[in-house]
């Protein structure tokens, strides 16, 4: 799967700021890779996952998948950070899985790009049980899995795969956007 990028954007004037949300399930690399693009770029960065209350995170500690009550005021609050960016001009990119066509719905706005980091169950698993000090436990993997609706061609979005070093698809990705640092 290579990078395809689809701006819904087309006709609209340029725009002032725009935020890439790096999505995808847990294990797929997006906060290495929104990291890396954020620093190549010099753009503000957030970790959507900070943004989770603390009732979210023991829930996911304890192997039970969030549901859409539990999500929605965490993507408020993503969403916040989102258009705070936006209406200051200012560039960034922030993790936020945005698992659900639903969900990005609320993240979207004029100059929001989604950018999904994608991967094979195999990988994700195996990136999962590697890891340490995280509160998603590999349990959680199959539900994120079956949650999961890709963007669509009438969504901003461009899809990298996650199978290559983050350094490979943090390029692709600031490659197939045209962007540049500053």
């Amino acid at each position: 799967m290579s990078a395809g990028v689809v701006d819904t954007t087309t006709g609209v004037q340029p725009l002032d700021a725009r935020v890439l949300v790096v999505m995808g399930v847990s294990g797929s690399g997006k906060s290495t890779v929104a990291a890396m693009i954020a620093d190549e770029l010099d753009w503000a960065f957030a970790e959507g996952d900070d943004m989770h209350p603390a009732a979210n995170v023991a829930k996911m500690e304890a192997g039970t998948p969030l549901t859409d009550e539990d999500r929605w005021p965490w993507l408020d609050v993503v969403a916040a950070w989102i258009r705070g960016h936006l209406d200051a001009g200012t560039n960034g990119v922030v993790t936020c899985s945005a698992l659900k066509r639903s969900y990005r719905d609320v993240l979207r706005a004029a100059g929001v790009v989604f950018v999904h980091v994608a991967g094979d169950r195999a990988l994700l698993e195996h990136r999962m049980s590697a890891r340490s000090g995280h509160f998603m436990p590999t349990s959680l993997l199959d539900s994120q899995l079956a949650t999961l609706e890709p963007p669509q061609s009438d969504e901003a979005h461009v899809t990298v795969t996650a199978d290559r070093s983050p350094a490979d698809e943090t390029a692709e990705v600031v490659a197939a956007l045209g962007l540049r640092r500053g």
